[in-house]
């Protein structure tokens, strides 16, 4: 019997590295237990992605920076922020760095793929995900991916992420065209962290997706074993049911600790799920939501 392929993004595949218990409670339990609040240096990211998408698809002469900082301004996202002042702020922020990066870019230039979901599966995974920016220079495709928060990348974290590599090889064989280079663009301070991959080396990280891959999966046949799915629509309904937020029910880990066991570190301060982890909250203060923000910890 053919085995079965473990679908997968680069997402899923990070989360079970960093914690097993988060991934349990993201992807398997349901009714997924209650997030805590947005986080505004996501609102930051998405709004800069999102004008930038869009700055790709107006007509080459239409894409200047201040059409870029325009969209960015139309498009802003406002969750997680301490304040409207605060908002306001973080606004003209992201409008500056948008429009000075539009400002780098050829207007003429046409990308292979902008927001394009790419996917590859192996004898083990079936991955996809979607890729900010895929660029063609001269035969080669190359994956640009947009960073827009405090931590400037260097050559080592493009080497290093399993993400890059996965987009790297899924772009290749969705498009036909050799893909190798990935690059981490720093909006904030114009920096580009470049890796030029190896086909050997690509190989390494797809068994490394395999690797991970075949652990969570085997987490996830444990999981399914123990709780039955739901019925169509009783996630749905317990979910309405529940008159707020803070009236969520404690989450009981116990019974799925072995194959999900919680790794508390620096990272709870920053989990979605970390009132429902005490060893979480044990390991790391809950950061304010606008903690991330340069300047405004």
């Amino acid at each position: 019997m053919p085995q079965r392929l473990y679908a997968c993004t680069p997402s899923r595949l990070n989360t079970w590295l960093d914690c097993p218990r988060r991934y349990r409670m993201t992807y398997l339990d349901r009714p997924m237990p209650p997030k805590g609040p947005p986080w505004a240096h996501n609102s930051v990211g998405a709004a800069v992605h999102n004008a930038l998408a869009g700055w790709w698809r107006l007509p080459p002469a239409e894409r200047t920076p201040e059409a870029a900082g325009s969209l960015l301004v139309r498009g802003w996202l406002t969750d997680g922020f301490r304040d409207e002042a605060q908002s306001a702020r973080w606004r003209e922020r992201a409008r500056e760095m948008t429009e000075r990066y539009a400002a780098g870019l050829d207007p003429a230039d046409e990308p292979a793929g902008v927001e394009r979901t790419v996917a590859a599966r192996t004898d083990r995974i079936a991955v996809s995900g979607r890729i900010d920016r895929l660029d063609a220079r001269g035969s080669e495709l190359v994956v640009v991916d947009y960073k827009t928060g405090r931590y400037v990348q260097t050559a080592d974290d493009a080497r290093g992420s399993l993400a890059l590599a996965i987009y790297a090889v899924a772009a290749s064989r969705v498009l036909r065209r050799p893909c190798h280079r990935v690059e981490l663009h720093h909006l904030p301070s114009g920096e580009v962290a470049v890796w030029e991959h190896t086909d050997e080396s690509l190989r390494r990280h797809i068994r490394r997706a395999e690797q991970i891959a075949a652990e969570a999966s085997a987490a996830d046949d444990a999981y399914r074993a123990r709780v039955p799915a739901p019925r169509r629509g009783e996630a749905r309904t317990r979910v309405a049911a529940a008159p707020g937020r803070d009236a969520a029910p404690p989450v009981d880990h116990a019974p799925f600790d072995e194959q999900f066991p919680a790794r508390p570190g620096r990272l709870c301060s920053w989990c979605d799920f970390a009132r429902h982890c005490p060893e979480g909250r044990e390991a790391a203060p809950r950061k304010e939501p606008w903690a991330a923000l340069p300047d405004e910890a």
